[in-house]
């Protein structure tokens, strides 16, 4: 099985070489999250704030890639269906990439009664969704334009960071009181 994982592994590294354009729609960029996860634990960073951006990055990709699609006149909306699909599955490579020792293990460590990265990735794509909806209210409401410059951009970020200081008080604070997070 490892031998498989590693020529696997050895063949898509070398697909990277013949794809000509990212066109800013990098799965490699999710699949950095799990990587990097293992990273964010060393460095102290809760699994439940990595989710958060995790999840945020993840509904943005798929955005991006929607609106390739549109963009390039794909009307089935099976296709639509399936980049949220891969997306989401890349994002769920966490739990079992490499096999034998996953990035995250289910239930190694909860909150509420739920993984925390899984949670913060619930949390971070829906706040992600509701900004963006609220930008698109916003723009609709101000005649088309947005209030100031970059800001489909700044609003997902902010609210982002809002949850992520959010979820880090209550992982700093209600401990403190008595109150068990799992």
């Amino acid at each position: 099985m490892k031998k498989i994982s590693i020529n696997l592994l050895v063949g898509l590294c070398g697909l990277m070489f013949f794809i000509s354009v990212a066109d800013a729609v990098c799965p490699v960029c999710t699949i950095a999250i799990g990587a990097g996860l293992e990273g964010m634990r060393v460095l102290g960073v809760k699994d439940v704030l990595t989710g958060i951006w995790a999840g945020g990055l993840t509904v943005s990709l798929i955005g991006w890639t929607a609106n390739y699609m549109h963009k390039h006149n794909v009307k089935n909306p099976i296709w639509y269906l399936l980049n949220a699909i891969v997306y989401t599955a890349l994002l769920a490579g966490v739990y079992f990439v490499p096999a034998d020792n996953p990035v995250v293990r289910w239930w190694e460590n909860c909150m509420w009664g739920m993984d925390q990265f899984l949670l913060g990735v619930l949390v971070g794509s829906i706040t992600f969704i509701l900004m963006e909806l609220w930008y698109v209210r916003i723009k609709k409401n101000n005649g088309g334009h947005a209030w100031f410059p970059f800001q489909k951009v700044v609003m997902p970020f902010l609210g982002l960071l809002f949850m992520t200081g959010v979820f880090w008080s209550i992982i700093k604070w209600l401990p403190k009181i008595g109150i068990v997070l799992c």
